[in-house]
């Protein structure tokens, strides 16, 4: 090397000696540490101004969506609305203290002693937000519980920081119960279920205040990774993994001595139920859910109300009765229609509603085929005929006002009338000659054979008698609704529009001795904020109860020896009214036994809805009439819901306006003696024994039988009913009947 190129290097290796010593002298240790605090206080004073900044937000409009719980009077469920939620929220109280500390074990061991934070966890999650992973555990309780609750789930750093912020403030603000409610209640579990209410239904079938450890456990486990975790859908890796973190919970519950060694070995892993549809408002749901919605805007509850979400409507319906009632329409209706081959059977519409007549408790009610199929409920629908149902209301209205025949005398159920058929009524404005059922005539017949028969002729001339006012006022009192309801003779023929539940609520009203029975579906209404409680009907006596009871008396004898024979039986005591409308376009039957009223009707519904055909030929049975289909549903039914039967008597005081004897107590020997709830009470009445026409003897001297003067001579004299002549019968002829049915 020349000593040029000598003098080069010495020159460069000054340069780099040079260079060096000044890096050492603007990189020295003290100038590191003071980099290194100054940015942790420049951190520390960014964050202090982000604490400032950032506030509490309100709730996120999702963590607050709740769905609306419809359940049976037992508390079972009926149905959840559909608000795109599923979610309940429940109280702390409501989740057993074993199954909190499985959620904290499984999530976040240090809960109830740190401040809201998880630093090592939160730098882990904002390396692997930075770095691309998406994001990854390590938040606390309230750290998830924030997120949750006021922010999204966006893998975000400035959603990230927000989260530290906040749930260092909401860990001063709120308590640790506060705080682990709101996660529990805002997580999601899989299966479409948030919150713990809707995941313990969805898993296990039960409400959370009823979760055992395993299972809350299980639940736990389940908010790392919902889907793979789900026992149901799990891969042979996700049953593993999910066992092994059910285990790991567990072991962390003894740890923190929130569960023995003893109860730990005691556990076994609980396989979850099979996933279920979503309660829907197929079948009679959705007719159950309109009839309580519409009450509840009655009370107050509006639809903006119920779109929030978070209430629990409880219903007044029975869950067996219920299922009693659908069983029994299938049976004695559906079963026997062919819906796709028949074009009379494809327009039967069948309804029925089904009250307590004590407290007017609707406890069960049925609104047709399928509520996704015919959204028109046949259990309140108004714009049919009651036909027949009515005339048991005009005997009351003539009971009611003392009511007197053309010639005087009062009308009782002894009074006889001329029953020809198209015989016109004496001392009406209005010409009225309606025919009987058949075109029958019965020349003079009591009123109770005519209520037995339902003679329409009869309680043509009783309505003229006591008047269409004085009726329309007691009908009103009774409950039929003050819709299309003419002044007019015609009237008695039930010529207004009325529901099954009209019906339901008038026949109970006879059955409650007069006093006013208003049914009623709604048993109360409960939200998180607030409670209420369904205003109670009114039960002021409609009508007075010598009038109900001789009502009650007269109708005993249509299904023991008339019309409403195919409700008969020794299994209880019952009393009811068969119903064909004009043109056979309805058919009812309206019956009561002491512990239950029930209205059921058949409707022949065409073009939609818009229009009301024949029911003639349903299920090939020529006319159906209200002893046939609806009778047969209704006694099948009331056996059910009765439980196979019932020796309550009718408690009948006053009949034919005057007191009526205790019936003689049968010979037993002390082993047959009821119990003193079981002993009949004196007022009982002898219309309860078996007699074919109960009431036609009079219990007081207060009138003779008397006799309408007829303006045409009789056709024929007085007959006994013929199988399948008189409404009702099983037998009648097919296409029978003139204008009106019954």
């Amino acid at each position: 090397m020349g000593r040029a190129d000598a003098r080069r290097a010495q020159a460069q290796e000054a340069r780099r000696a040079a260079k060096s010593g000044g890096i050492r002298r603007l990189f020295t240790w003290k100038k590191l540490l003071g980099t290194f605090f100054g940015m942790i206080l420049l951190g520390m004073g960014a964050f202090g101004a982000l604490y400032l900044y950032v506030d509490v937000p309100a709730p996120n409009a999702l963590a607050e969506r709740q769905s609306n719980v419809y359940q049976y009077s037992d508390g079972t469920l009926l149905a959840r609305s559909n608000s795109g939620v599923n979610r309940q929220i429940v109280d702390l109280a409501q989740v057993p203290k074993e199954v909190q500390h499985a959620f904290v074990a499984a999530e976040n061991k240090t809960f109830y002693k740190d401040d809201g934070i998880d630093l090592k966890g939160t730098t882990r999650g904002l390396i692997n937000t930075l770095s691309g992973k998406g994001k990854q555990g390590g938040s606390t309780i309230t750290q998830q519980y924030v997120k949750n609750y006021y922010l999204t789930q966006d893998p975000t750093i400035s959603r990230k920081l927000q989260e530290l912020v906040i749930s260092l403030k909401v860990d001063q603000k709120q308590s640790k119960g506060q705080i682990l409610a709101g996660y529990i209640n805002t997580a999601y579990y899989g299966r479409g279920a948030s919150g713990i209410q809707a995941a313990a239904q969805a898993y296990y079938g039960i409400d959370a205040k009823d979760l055992n450890v395993s299972q809350g456990a299980y639940l736990a486990s389940l908010l790392q990774a919902p889907s793979q975790y789900d026992w149901a859908t799990a891969t042979d890796t996700g049953k593993r993994l999910v066992k092994d973190r059910w285990a790991y919970t567990l072991k962390n519950m003894v740890e923190m001595d929130w569960l023995s060694e003893a109860e730990r070995a005691k556990q076994e892993f609980p396989v979850p139920d099979k996933p279920k549809p979503a309660k829907g408002m197929e079948g009679q749901t959705g007719y159950l859910v309109e009839a309580v919605n519409k009450e509840l805007d009655k009370q107050g509850i509006s639809a903006e109300d119920r779109e929030a979400g978070g209430w629990t409507f409880t219903l007044t319906v029975d869950k067996k009765r219920q299922q009693q009632l659908e069983k029994s329409v299938e049976k004695e209706l559906e079963s026997k229609l062919d819906r796709e081959g028949s074009k009379v059977d494809a327009t039967v519409q069948a309804g029925a509603t089904s009250v307590d007549p004590k407290t007017g408790k609707v406890v069960a009610l049925y609104g047709g085929e399928d509520y996704v199929k015919h959204y028109i409920s046949n259990a309140t629908r108004q714009d049919y005929q009651p036909a027949s149902t009515f005339k048991p209301l005009v005997l009351a209205a003539a009971l009611e006002n003392e009511s007197k025949t053309q010639d005087g005398s009062l009308i009782g159920l002894n009074t006889v009338y001329d029953g020809t058929s198209k015989r016109p009524v004496v001392g009406s404005d209005t010409p009225f000659s309606p025919q009987n059922e058949d075109d029958r005539s019965y020349g003079p017949i009591s009123v109770q054979k005519a209520m037995n028969s339902s003679v329409n002729s009869v309680f043509a001339q009783m309505i003229v008698d006591v008047t269409p006012a004085a009726t329309k006022r007691t009908a009103l009192a009774l409950g039929v609704p003050d819709k299309n309801f003419p002044e007019r003779p015609a009237v008695t023929l039930g010529t207004m529009n009325a529901s099954t539940w009209d019906m339901a609520g008038v026949y109970a009203t006879l059955d409650n001795h007069g006093r006013k029975v208003t049914p009623h579906i709604l048993q109360s209404a409960e939200h998180r904020d607030r409670t209420v409680k369904p205003e109670a009907p009114k039960r002021e006596q409609a009508i007075s109860r010598a009038s109900a009871d001789t009502v009650t008396s007269a109708l005993t004898g249509v299904v023991k020896s008339g019309s409403g024979s195919a409700a008969n039986t020794s299994a209880y005591r019952a009393a009811g009214k068969t119903g064909t409308s004009e043109e056979n376009k309805s058919a009812w039957f309206a019956g009561y036994t002491p512990e239950l009223t029930t209205v059921v009707a058949l409707f022949g519904e065409g073009d939609g809805g818009r229009k009301q055909v024949s029911l003639t030929g349903t299920a090939n049975s020529g006319r159906a009439n209200g002893g046939g289909f609806p009778a047969r549903i209704w006694a099948d039914y009331t056996l059910g819901a009765l439980g196979g039967g019932s020796d309550a008597r009718f408690d009948l005081q006053d009949v034919e306006r005057g007191e009526v004897p205790a019936p003689p107590t049968p010979s037993k020997t002390p082993s047959e003696e009821p119990t003193p709830s079981e002993k009949p009470s004196p007022s009982e009445k002898p219309s309860e024994t078996p007699s074919e026409t109960p009431s036609e003897t009079p219990t007081t001297p207060s009138a003779p039988p008397t006799i309408t003067p007829p303006t045409t001579p009789p056709t024929s004299p007085e007959l006994p009913p013929q199988p399948g002549e008189s409404d009702g019968q099983p037998g009648e002829r097919p296409g029978g009947g003139g204008l009106l049915g019954e």
